[in-house]
């Protein structure tokens, strides 16, 4: 009979997840105004251990009271910066190490599981309506995007940023077990 973990079995499983995690995630993200899509976001950071978040543009801050009822305090668990220029958010990202890549539908995008993100990473959510800015698609090392098949034109931003985050760790943890 299958039954649910009891919380020391999911912090033991968490911990053996952890042990094998090594890669620094971070993310920015840009102009997303709705305050359930930010605690969304921070909920699902902290979930895949995100180690850095920067807000860009006019991006609602996790404080907002809405943001934090479906955040449920993980905004303690990211670090975050408050809300710069795009372009200044990208410089301090690369600036600690990481590559940046946009998650956006561009021409020369390549797709999420194609893209090598088993390294020190910083991905890249844009506004709900319009997506990444110009300005900020220029300044990132390189774009992808997450393949779908339906008839929906896009995923809603804070579901686009869970699944590049999974997809990261889906990656570097298979590379893990190869080795």
């Amino acid at each position: 009979m299958r039954r649910q973990l009891r919380p020391t079995d999911v912090k033991r499983l968490n911990r053996t997840w952890r042990r094998q995690t090594q890669n620094r995630l971070g993310l920015i993200i840009e102009s997303v105004t709705g305050p359930f899509n930010i605690g969304s976001i921070f909920r699902s950071a902290a979930a895949f251990g995100v180690d850095e978040i920067w807000l860009a543009g006019n991006a609602t801050p996790p404080t907002n009271p809405k943001a934090g009822k479906t955040a449920l305090g993980t905004d303690r668990l990211v670090t975050w910066h408050e809300p710069v220029p795009a372009t200044e958010a990208v410089k301090a990202a690369k600036a600690g190490g990481y590559t940046v890549l946009a998650v956006e539908l561009t021409a020369e995008a390549m797709p999420l599981h194609k893209a090598g993100l088993d390294r020190d990473l910083c991905l890249v959510v844009g506004s709900e309506d319009h997506g990444c800015s110009p300005a900020l698609l220029d300044a990132v090392d390189g774009v992808c995007y997450i393949p779908q098949v339906g008839r929906v034109g896009s995923f809603n931003v804070a579901v686009a940023a869970a699944i590049a985050l999974a997809e990261a760790r889906r990656q570097e943890w298979e590379n893990l077990a190869d080795s």
